[in-house]
Formats: structure tokens, C-alpha cells, sequence
């Protein structure tokens, strides 16, 4: 049996279907967490990996994406929306001395927080293939902690759709930026076989029409979206990066990889 948040899925689902309008609000998906017993009706859109997706959309080959104003919608094309975690493409060993609070907790800010004062995000965008001690790097990088702002987007789903998102909640969970390059960084915890596109697009998207604006305007060179996920072992924590952008902006198919690294942090006594 599907799971209460499942359920609730599968329920609108339903609805939707029976109404031929794939579109549904907040207040529906309240509506039938209180019919289905499930509790947090702020988390049932919240799919982050594929492995998530209830069966009835798998079969269906559909998830739901956020358009704005509170509505959420069914859309077709799973391998669209989410995107499979590519190989490692090299391992580094990184020496670190473990700091007071480095593994107070395991919270996806804390994730960010230690591979930043470790530097190995800066070493992974703008680093060489060894440990550095570039003092221009760690002078002149700038680091920008999590902040959530509200913004409209419009953007293409490829040859499907035309999404207009209107005064859209984002949340930015860290930003670097060295030389007109910024880095926009998602965390997670464990072992994610896939990640929503949209964690990493709607920050991109974010700075790339900020360089549009009189403020930026052409400052920024390139943007990349970067994935940190933190496997915890008995012999250590390892963290592995993976950088995308997008090679048509405006639109959240075309994403394209990068570069991938992963980091085994060896502790300094």
C-alpha cells in the first residue's frame, strides 16, 4: 500500500484526471491531506529525487512540477524533470582539521558550511586537480549564505510547455563567486540516485536574469549549479560534487553536465 503522502498523490491525481485540468492548488492538496490523514500538506509536492514518485505517476510517466501563485501541475516526462547523477569523474584525497562544529549536526546547511571553511567547493570550481593554497582564491572569493527571496519566472519545459511562474518563493542554499563566476549549490545527505532539475535551475535562472538588470548587468561570466551530496562511512565523510549549467537559459531541459569530483576527508591530527 502507497504511502499517506502516496495517497494524497495518487487522490489528486485522480481529481485532476477526472476533471481534465492537470492544474491544482494548495487548497485542494489541504483538502485531501485532511481526507487521507496526512499531516503536512507542504511537503506532498515536494519530490526531490524520482525514487519518490508515487506508482501511479511512474506508470504515467508523470510528475508534478510548481507554476507559481500556489498552483501545481501534472506534467509528462519524468526523464525531463529530474535528472540521473552522472559517474565520478575523479576522487581527491583532502586533508582538513576537524573543527568544533563540523559534525554537530547533519543538516544540508551544515553540508555547505564545511565544504565551504574547507574550501573545497572554491577548490572544485576554481581550483587545480591538488590541494591549493591559491591566496588570490581565498582572498578575493566571496561567499553568500542560504537566503530565500520571491521572484517570476518565465521560462520553456522544451517543446512542451511555456511556464510562467508568478511571485515564486526560491531559496538559494549557498552562492560563491570568484571573477564573475558564481556557483549555486543544492545538499543533500545519503545516497540520491537523481535530483530535481528545479533546485539547481531556479537559482541559475535566478543570477542569469539578475545579469540582465542595471545593477550586474554582464558582470557575470558564467553560472553553475552545483550538487553536493555527503556520504558518511566509518572511515570518513566523503563529499561528491557535481556542476551543471544550462546550455539554452530559458529553458530547464537543457541542462548540461560539467564536471564531478568527490573529496574522502582525511583528518589532520
Amino acid at each position: 500500500m502507497a504511502s499517506k503522502k502516496g495517497q494524497v498523490i495518487e487522490e489528486l491525481y485522480k481529481i485532476c484526471k477526472r476533471k481534465n485540468d492537470y492544474i491544482f492548488h494548495n487548497d485542494l492538496v489541504k483538502d485531501v491531506c485532511k481526507k487521507v490523514g496526512f499531516g503536512n500538506p507542504f511537503d506532498v509536492t515536494k519530490l526531490d529525487s524520482k525514487v519518490k514518485l508515487p506508482e501511479i505517476l511512474i506508470k504515467n510517466d508523470l510528475t508534478i512540477i510548481h507554476i507559481g501563485s500556489g498552483k501545481h501541475k501534472f506534467i509528462k516526462g519524468i526523464k525531463k524533470v529530474y535528472h540521473d547523477f552522472e559517474p565520478i569523474q575523479k576522487s581527491i584525497k583532502w586533508n582538513y582539521k576537524k573543527s568544533l562544529l563540523n559534525q554537530y549536526n547533519s543538516s544540508e546547511s551544515n553540508i555547505l558550511s564545511v565544504a565551504n571553511n574547507q574550501r573545497i567547493l572554491h577548490h572544485f570550481l576554481f581550483g587545480k586537480d591538488t590541494e591549493f593554497e591559491d591566496i588570490d582564491i581565498l582572498k578575493k572569493s566571496n561567499t553568500y549564505f542560504p537566503h530565500r527571496t520571491k521572484t517570476s519566472f518565465k521560462y520553456s519545459f522544451g517543446k512542451e510547455a511555456k511556464l510562467e511562474l508568478t511571485n515564486i518563493q526560491i531559496e538559494v542554499d549557498l552562492t560563491i563567486e570568484f571573477n564573475g563566476i558564481i556557483g549555486v549549490f543544492e545538499a543533500k545527505n545519503g545516497k540520491p540516485d537523481s535530483f530535481s532539475v528545479y533546485q539547481l535551475y531556479h537559482p541559475f535562472l535566478y543570477y542569469y536574469n539578475a545579469n540582465l538588470k542595471d545593477t550586474i548587468k554582464g558582470k557575470i561570466k558564467e553560472i553553475y549549479g552545483v550538487y553536493v551530496v555527503r556520504e558518511k562511512s566509518k572511515t570518513g565523510d566523503v563529499l561528491k560534487l557535481w556542476a551543471y549549467t544550462f546550455s539554452k537559459p530559458l529553458d530547464i531541459t537543457s541542462i548540461k553536465f560539467v564536471k564531478s569530483a568527490s573529496y574522502k576527508l582525511i583528518k589532520k591530527n
